[in-house]
């Protein structure tokens, strides 16, 4: 008895040193997911606005600029996913990102001509794409199994507060200052983020789970690329992202184009309110993941994600009011919040043991990326020859195609059965795990 209780004893302060620990680092990682630059959101529709209205440059540069970054930014994802899995001190990996998006930004604020902003933008668009995952991965590493899908829903909350916050601070600080001030927020808020950064020490995150190793591993290489590849929920998983992100990208601009054409004097402030109005949904979003992804599964909220986009496609044909479309718009954050909230959790269950996490993650943001660029020419071109109602529609098709793949395809990937909650009846949709 007496042993047994001496076993029980240091179990119990085993468990309270963790929980201790847990929360020396917690209030770091929150500062850093606050302060995430939202580079695709914020930054490069500043640049563009920037480039046209206080440099003159014409429509072929900006856009030249703008293709070959996002060519870039998509070629780039899997390769540094790839990377962040070889590196054993991830914190490296995030205060590189970092120092690149300082330096980069730097550069368009001295040297705004045509070939240092382009090597800038691709330099931003490369980084752009690791910044959530390297959070996604500092924080499996730093987390066991049990914590993640709370941990990551906070993630999730707090990035999405912060990118509203960033978003309001640019608004005022280009109002206010100088064209080029808005750069210079960049080191600052990189400055902040490497300090909470480096307040987590290197031995509270366990690099074999960091990049997705099993129990017990060691250093053991990662799986071969093959298994990622032959990984059947992880190629449904990819191929959902894509058909969501192919429906989804181009909807923010049709918007815009629409109410530049009723409102012109008001379009760049009604496009800053749909962006802010949207991100400011998905805080909720991310905070239903972290308290209901592990009793409800992480399919049902996909789902509910995934509903959500086909109906506000459909919504848009409703009304023509620039308010309504406004209104509508912000409903982007129930599908694109419960998506990016639930992505890294997925992933993390996939590729439990394969030690091939952060390349998952590259192959998922080069599909999602090559889907939401492929959309924009195919939109813009159903724009041109029948309207805008005929690219809601087929926005609206392709979203319910993505739908009906995840509903039928693709399986719960919860390690643990769900317990009970409204969304049993899930389960009978759910096909055996490969």
């Amino acid at each position: 008895m007496g042993t047994e209780r001496a076993d029980q004893d240091i179990g119990e302060r085993d468990e309270g040193s963790s929980a201790a620990r847990q929360r020396s680092f917690s209030k770091p990682l929150d500062l850093l997911n606050v302060l995430l630059i939202d580079v695709n959101g914020a930054i490069k529709p500043y640049l563009n606005v920037y480039l046209y209205v206080h440099r003159g440059w014409d429509d072929a540069s900006v856009g030249l600029v703008s293709t070959v970054s996002g060519i870039v930014g998509i070629a780039a994802q899997t390769p540094i996913g790839t990377a962040i899995d070889a590196v054993r001190d991830k914190r490296v990996i995030l205060l590189g990102a970092l120092i690149a998006l300082s330096l980069a930004t730097l550069l368009i604020a001295l040297f705004p001509q045509f070939w240092p902003v382009l090597i800038a933008s691709c330099v931003l668009a490369a980084v752009g794409g690791m910044l959530s995952p390297a959070i996604a991965t500092l924080t499996l590493g730093l987390f066991p199994a049990e914590s993640l899908a709370r941990r990551f829903g906070r993630n999730a909350a707090l990035e999405r507060t912060g990118n509203v916050a960033i978003a309001a601070l640019i608004g005022l600080v280009g109002w206010l200052f100088p064209d080029r001030a808005v750069f210079l927020l960049v080191p600052v808020c990189a400055i902040v983020s490497a300090a909470a950064l480096y307040a987590i020490p290197r031995r509270a995150i366990d690099a074999r789970r960091a990049r997705g190793g099993g129990d017990g591993d060691g250093d053991q290489a990662p799986a071969k690329w093959r298994t990622l590849l032959t990984c059947r929920p992880l190629m449904v998983f990819a191929a959902c992202v894509a058909l969501f992100h192919f429906a989804n990208a181009p909807l923010l601009t049709l918007v815009a184009q629409e109410i530049g054409k009723a409102r012109p004097d008001w379009s760049s402030i009604i496009v800053s309110v749909c962006i802010i109005g949207a991100q400011a949904v998905m805080v909720p979003m991310g905070l239903i993941v972290g308290r209901r992804a592990e009793r409800w599964g992480r399919k049902p909220l996909l789902v509910i994600g995934f509903a959500a986009l086909p109906v506000r496609a459909l919504l848009y044909l409703v009304w023509r009011d620039p308010f309504w479309l406004i209104a509508v718009q912000c409903l982007d954050g129930i599908g694109a919040g419960l998506l990016s909230a639930v992505k890294p959790l997925v992933l993390a269950d996939i590729t439990r043991g394969t030690g091939r996490y952060n390349a998952a993650h590259g192959l998922i943001g080069t599909v999602q990326g090559a889907g939401a660029s492929l959309s924009f020419v195919i939109a813009g071109t159903l724009v041109q020859l029948v309207g805008f109602d005929a690219a809601y529609l087929a926005c609206a098709a392709v979203a319910v195609a993505a739908l009906g793949v995840l509903v039928t395809l693709m399986p719960e990937t919860a390690p643990e059965k769900p317990r009970g909650g409204p969304w049993a009846w899930f389960r009978a949709l759910r096909p055996a795990a490969a």
